[in-house]
């Protein structure tokens, strides 16, 4: 149905509901002029009278009646799920699927959750905790969450964590005997325990810095995991020297349960960011959800 036919039918119940063309143009803000000229035009599309005129008052014909209760119950119904829809804007709700590493997810969405949830009690949040990049849009994900230096410039991209770096950490008992490197090309006489990323199929290389320069190494050892957290019990229980983010280690280290090695080689990285297209149309809960993500400046 064409725009104009859907004015002329909206028109045409305004002016039977209100049995007058001054009351209805005054309801739809139009002149009573414009109004009487959108229902003869109506009248001339179908062929047929629908309106009886007199100087005193406005009444439907017999296709007149039939048009309006056929027609009268749907733009009701329209008109109260447009309401209903002014009242999603007001109570967020429905479900925001999100896609994020397992660090990010236990550092930074966890903890806003606990904040989040009993806020709106209506909006429900779906998790997939995945390492590897995916296409969010394919996958009909709201979002991702990913390190600022690694989401394309096609997205918008806001703020969530604060900039972090790795840390290379041994327990003690795993530095008895053995001597602490010094520079990351002596990774390579060490077990490391190493962490293999899904998307790539091949092993995380240990990535470094100084002075500018950047330095990659790609170490070994006994224990391979996919995921960061068994690489940090790794390095608790003695197996070898683990590279992990910093807050991870960092309580470990105040118990002296784990000891820090190679620190001025270790760069600070971009923090994590929530990442959507730039043509979403945000959705109420969605917005809500950003804004409790958005790091404060």
């Amino acid at each position: 149905m064409a725009r104009d036919e859907l004015s002329e039918l909206r028109a045409f119940v305004v002016v039977a509901s209100e049995s007058s063309f001054t009351r209805a143009a005054a309801q739809l803000g139009v002149s009573p002029s414009a109004l009487s000229h959108t229902v003869r035009a109506l009248e001339e599309r179908l062929g047929l009278r629908l309106l009886a005129r007199t100087t005193r008052s406005v009444a439907t014909t017999e296709a007149g009646e039939r048009l309006f209760r056929s027609l009268s119950g749907h733009f009701e119904q329209i008109r109260i799920e447009v309401d209903a829809l002014s009242e999603l804007r007001d109570k967020p709700s429905g479900t925001i699927r999100i896609n994020s590493g397992v660090h990010a997810a236990e550092t930074i969405l966890r903890p806003h959750l606990k904040r989040f949830l009993p806020d709106y009690p209506d909006v429900r949040v779906e998790v997939s905790v995945n390492d590897g990049f995916i296409d969010i849009v394919g996958e009909h994900f709201d979002a991702g969450v990913r390190l600022g230096e690694s989401i394309s410039k096609d997205m918008v991209a806001v703020r969530i964590g604060p900039d972090w770096r790795f840390l290379v950490v041994g327990s003690p008992a795993y530095f008895t005997g053995r001597t602490p490197p010094e520079h990351p090309g002596e990774l390579t006489g060490h077990q490391c325990v190493n962490l293999r990323l899904n998307s790539a199929g091949g092993l995380y290389a240990w990535e470094f810095e100084k002075d500018g320069r950047e330095l990659e190494v790609r170490v070994s050892g006994q224990l391979t995991y996919d995921s960061i957290f068994p690489v940090l019990h790794a390095a608790l229980d003695g197996h070898g020297l683990a590279f992990v983010p910093e807050d991870l280690a960092c309580p470990y280290l105040k118990t002296g349960q784990l000891v820090a090695v190679l620190q001025p080689f270790c760069p600070l990285i971009q923090g994590y960011h929530l990442y959507y297209p730039n043509r979403r149309l945000a959705s109420p809960a969605f917005a809500r959800y950003v804004d409790t993500l958005r790091v404060r400046a």
